[in-house]
């Protein structure tokens, strides 16, 4: 008996991650791309610049350094001062400015100018963390990741497919339960449908389907609790 149900729960989580991928792929069959960049170095520079900054204000700021500086060679030929002075609306200019100058280097010194194409290499870079090398490895290079930013950890939550504990943890979960050859794709529509459906402030739960549909019995008491 305890097997048969234990069975039931596995297939209704399976049920759950289909729905999610169903929904995403009803509401987004085309996926744009958050970030405006041409190759893998303009990536890594406008996704090191989103750390908590906008995609839109990130997407006004790149094409003002991209104009001085679109490849690391012409990048250290800019004093770091420069570089912070252009960035600073993005935030965290001291470290950004830092890090793009000093990645900038290693790439030149280390790897001919061109942005390496491993995780390992990516993450030795200075100010370049997990989340920024996975966003560089799937959408430069098509190698299959799954970076979690504030909306795949949000939703991943709401949705019940993780403790929600930190988000090493929501990306094990994510790798886990969806089928890795649509990571890539899916990642995205997540973002996507966070931001349009299922935000962390000013949230209207009749638009979010997939919370409203499969979504942990804790958080949708509390949105109705608060909604009263």
């Amino acid at each position: 008996m305890y097997l048969c149900n234990h069975q039931n729960v596995d297939m209704l989580k399976q049920e759950k991650v289909q729905f999610v991928i169903d929904t995403l792929q009803e509401k987004y069959p085309e996926i744009p791309i958050p970030l405006d960049h041409k190759d893998p170095y303009t990536l890594l520079i406008a996704v090191l610049l989103s750390a908590q900054c906008t995609d839109v204000r990130v997407n006004k700021i790149t094409p003002l350094l991209f104009a001085k500086a679109d490849n690391p060679f012409d990048m250290v030929k800019l004093s770091v001062e420069e570089i912070k002075a252009i960035i600073r609306p993005c935030g965290l200019s001291p470290m950004k400015s830092k890090g793009i100058y000093g990645l900038s280097k290693i790439i030149i010194d280390k790897y001919n100018g061109e942005v390496p194409q491993s995780f390992d290499g990516l993450e030795e870079l200075p100010a370049v963390g997990h989340k920024t090398a996975s966003v560089v490895m799937s959408q430069a290079f098509g190698v299959p990741a799954f970076p979690v930013d504030t909306h795949i950890h949000r939703l991943m939550w709401r949705w019940n497919l993780t403790n929600g504990k930190n988000v090493t943890q929501t990306e094990k979960d994510a790798k886990r339960l969806f089928p890795k050859e649509i990571w890539n794709d899916l990642h995205l529509q997540i973002i996507w449908y966070g931001r349009e459906y299922s935000p962390a402030r000013g949230w209207d739960l009749e638009n979010d389907i997939i919370t409203k549909t499969i979504g942990r019995k804790s958080v949708l008491d509390m949105y109705y609790k608060n909604k009263k």
